[in-house]
């Protein structure tokens, strides 16, 4: 086949104008990484729709039916029904933790060449009544109690020896990691900041020492602006695909108030984070059949410094790839879809009790 000088290792011309530009690279405003948006193995969202094995929740073997009957430990949180006065959400100590109450504060050691401290901290579950129903299909009071308790859990582990940042998450699907059918998150008191998070506050910090605003202000504005990946927005709140999406169909929602700490939320306009969330879970639920995805809570961390130039945010990344050869070798992810589009396919669904 015959090619031009200098387009040695380039498909022919014809492919290319089909094609016009295969691929986008974007970087990221926070981290400076790079991401790819592959525009030539685009897809619809029936494609990302992947038939995840779906796990019947077993009542009889199912340990948070009734936690305590089944060994668990007693709640450091429960909130009750106060017509039926039966609980309706518990946080309780994880009976596998992978950080504990015990061993020493922050005392490194050495190992040959590496460090090491004891891995002391909490790990609590955040168990829901409903064992089959999640945040996607609570109403806005079963939310927001779910919100509530992130809050409270917070503001306590914050005051605890030793932690230096708290991690609230949750895992939906066997794909994303869940254990249990039964709906539940999780909260883990760390006594380091974790590499991601140190990531995006020095990101954050050096754009706002810059430039004299903060990066996620800059980048609010911009998607209001632009309103192209924008799929929610209430009073004091704003769900969107980021522009720099890692995988397809991310969301991220954030205050459009700047604050550093998730802990220092006025507990009146939880309701609103709580809107934004289950809009958000459920755009998702309805537009890919119900995908595994994890969710967390990016905060700043609880030693009480100076992060004006941070704000709170939580992540939802539904599994629609796994990582392969590129991915791990270069750590840059490939998304197949456009943010712009995937926020369009989103907001097809957007409900109507939000």
């Amino acid at each position: 086949m015959f090619q031009r000088p200098g387009k040695k290792n380039q498909p022919p011309d014809n492919i290319l104008d089909t094609l016009q530009i295969p691929s986008e690279l974007r970087r990221d405003l926070v981290t400076g990484d790079w991401i790819v948006i592959a525009r030539a193995r685009a897809k619809r969202p029936h494609d990302f729709t992947v038939q995840r094995e779906k796990v019947a929740v077993d009542v009889k073997n199912d340990p948070f039916i009734n936690p305590q009957a089944s060994g668990n430990y007693e709640p450091v949180l429960q909130y009750t029904d106060a017509a039926t006065g039966e609980w309706t959400l518990q946080v309780i100590p994880n009976k596998y933790p992978a950080f504990t109450s015990q061993g020493q504060c922050m005392v490194p050691r050495n190992r040959g060449p590496y460090a090491v401290i004891d891995g002391r901290g909490f790990h609590e579950v955040v168990v829901f009544k409903d064992p089959v129903r999640d945040i996607a299909h609570f109403s806005r009071d079963e939310a927001t109690l779910v919100l509530r308790a992130f809050h409270e859990r917070l503001r306590a582990l914050s005051t605890e020896d030793c932690v230096q940042y708290v991690s609230i998450f949750q895992n939906h699907g066997k794909e994303a990691g869940a254990s249990l059918a039964h709906p539940h998150a999780q909260i883990i008191a760390l006594p380091v900041v974790p590499p991601d998070v140190h990531g995006s506050l020095r990101g954050s910090r050096k754009f706002y020492e810059k430039n004299n605003k903060t990066v996620h202000a800059t980048i609010i504005g911009w998607e209001r602006e632009e309103a192209k990946r924008v799929i929610y927005e209430n009073k004091t709140m704003i769900a969107f695909c980021p522009f720099t999406s890692r995988t397809a169909f991310e969301i991220r929602i954030f205050p459009k108030a700047p604050q550093p700490r998730f802990e220092d939320v006025d507990p009146r306009l939880l309701s609103d984070v709580a809107d934004a969330l289950r809009a958000s879970l459920r755009m998702l639920h309805d537009t890919l059949d119900d995908p595994a995805y994890n969710f967390f809570l990016h905060t700043a961390p609880v030693n009480h410094g100076d992060y004006r130039y941070y704000h709170w945010h939580f992540e939802i990344l539904p599994k629609t790839i796994i990582w392969a050869g590129f991915e791990l070798g270069t750590g840059i992810e490939i998304s197949t879809i456009e943010p712009e589009k995937a926020a369009a396919f989103l907001r097809e669904h957007l409900p109507s009790d939000v």
